[in-house]
């Protein structure tokens, strides 16, 4: 019998490649700025507090290649930072506007503190550079940064153009290493979806391990003996492990979860819908249309249109109330596990990291206070990531997992249904072209012109082929903007592989679409030979 077991928490940080230098603004690059002010400035600040204590709690962070550029990338910086001053601003003004009303006067003075106090860690702490912060923290050795593929594109549906499968992977590695100054050891599957065929790319890649859905596992074959609760590694070598499904729906589900408590933050309740467009126009983009401002005075309060105003000192209450029975939780599942093991059972427990801030505004204390109590109130396991995992228990079950994904009923039908089927007989032949013109050119050195628009190919395809933009056509979420951005990347990558097969760059053209595309600057084009 094992004498303790393991639990790992994984974020998987992502956001897809928003950026719009031809626009002064734009409303979708919101999503970045939110997700800085709501998730990854309060997760820094946990995850610092925790190393500057000595708190060992590591926890496994995917940063993915998008979101790693757009937060380095200057215009960005600069843009939050404005973002930042108007979301102050209309923070004041409501301090102003709520004066008398106590209640609602003390939830705007929160939030003007709480913002004054994210500027700061933004411009003077981190001095803007968010990617480097979490850098220190790997190299304290608080957190392990895992990759994954470059633009966080569907693999499985990819798998008819091995090229460009490999190609979504060997970027991730080649960006990673420019960013973190190490190669990574781990990956996150986007959307997890997993086909056996991938085993020897990330072989090939010299990544140790990633992670599938709970059925991807229990289906492998042979069925691995500890279920999801061991790695299992595949014939190519890379090790397998499987998501729990009891952690998750904790946090998850609808009805169970912690974030529909009734006393945390309403997501939906928004001044920015809710007071007039003259007062709000400061805030809101050019033409009055309205948005989400962050400053949401009510809480879920339950199945009701009539919601009570939010008490911080309730939420918090409520997460401090949620952490302990999240770790308790997972303590007697891990007790249970243990009289059935004979070797050390591991609960991996992966989350979106935006949920924790954005959809969930106390997620971020959530996680704070399961960590502190992981380590100080509870002897049945020990805090850990995959990469330490397999470092500590070094044999394991071969087993080949099942196709699958993490997405509704576990397979690929939201990414593939009647809403975007239509843009993967263009995706594949650009892979094919791709391929094409990659080897063409492979045995002599292209001329300056020449190599870069085989890279702003290259670029244009791994951005057409991201899976965000057909999960926002399934929800229906931003759809027309989704379809947009998948049709542009095509038409531009077609315009320039045609100017490359017949010798003939237009240095205009390729230079328009570097200045809008300009993610991986040092691509390199030859992982599609």
């Amino acid at each position: 019998m094992a004498d303790h077991g393991y639990l790992a928490l994984v974020l998987h940080a992502h956001l897809p490649y928003v950026r719009h230098p031809e626009y002064d603004e734009f409303l979708e690059e919101d999503w970045l700025y939110e997700a800085i002010s709501e998730t990854y400035l309060p997760l820094l600040e946990v995850l610092y507090g925790l190393s500057d204590e000595k708190i060992a709690a590591p926890v496994t962070l995917s940063l993915t290649p998008p979101l790693c550029h757009m937060l380095r990338d200057p215009l960005l910086q600069e843009r939050y930072g404005r973002y930042l001053e108007r979301s102050i601003d209309l923070a004041r003004r409501e301090t102003e506007r709520t004066r008398g009303q106590e209640r609602l006067e003390s939830i705007a003075s929160f939030y003007l503190q709480r913002l004054l106090h994210l500027q700061t860690a933004y411009e003077t702490r981190w001095q803007r550079d968010l990617v480097g912060a979490f850098a220190e923290l790997q190299n304290r050795g608080a957190i392990e940064i895992i990759t994954c593929a470059a633009t966080h594109g569907f693999l499985p549906l990819m798998e008819n153009f091995h090229e460009a499968v490999r190609a979504q992977v060997l970027i991730a590695c080649d960006h990673y290493r420019e960013m973190f100054g190490r190669p990574p050891r781990g990956i996150w599957l986007p959307e997890c979806a997993y086909v056996s065929s991938l085993d020897e790319v990330l072989r090939q890649a010299d990544l140790r391990w990633f992670v599938v859905d709970a059925h991807g596992l229990m289906f492998g074959a042979p069925r691995p003996r500890y279920a999801i609760y061991a790695p299992c590694f595949t014939p190519a070598g890379p090790a397998a492990f499987g998501r729990d499904r009891d952690s998750s729906r904790q946090v998850w589900s609808a009805e169970e979860g912690y974030p529909g408590d009734p006393a945390y933050r309403d997501f939906y309740r928004d001044i920015g819908f809710e007071l007039s467009v003259d007062y709000l126009r400061d805030f809101l983009p050019a033409d009055g249309s309205r948005k989400f401002t962050g400053l949401k005075y009510h809480r879920v309060t339950g199945q009701t249109p009539d919601k009570d105003l939010y008490r911080r000192d309730w939420a918090l209450g409520a997460a401090d109330h949620h952490a302990g029975h999240f770790m308790a939780s997972r303590a007697a599942q891990i007790s249970n596990l243990r009289q059935h093991m004979n070797v050390p059972p591991i609960v991996l427990s992966p989350f979106d990291a935006e949920l924790f801030g954005h959809w969930w505004f106390e997620g971020p204390e959530f996680i704070n206070l399961f960590l502190r109590k992981a380590v100080y109130d509870q002897r049945e396991f020990v805090l850990t990531t995959p990469s330490q995992y397999l470092t500590q228990h070094d044999t394991h079950q071969l087993a080949v997992p099942s196709a699958s994904s993490w997405g509704h009923k576990g397979y690929w039908e939201v990414w593939l249904d009647d809403s975007n089927s239509w843009i993967y007989p263009h995706l594949h032949v650009a892979a094919r072209r791709m391929t094409e013109m990659a080897r063409a050119h492979a045995q002599t050195p292209p001329s300056g012109l020449l190599d870069r628009a085989l890279r702003q190919m290259a670029r244009e395809l791994l951005l057409a082929q991201s899976s965000d933009w057909a999960f926002l056509m399934k929800t229906g979420t931003a759809k027309n903007y989704a379809t947009k951005r998948t049709k542009d990347h095509i038409l531009r990558f077609t315009r320039l592989y045609d100017q490359v097969r017949a010798n003939a760059v237009e240095a205009a053209f390729l230079e328009n679409c570097e200045w809008r595309d300009n993610i991986f600057p040092n691509l390199n084009w030859h992982h599609y030979v």
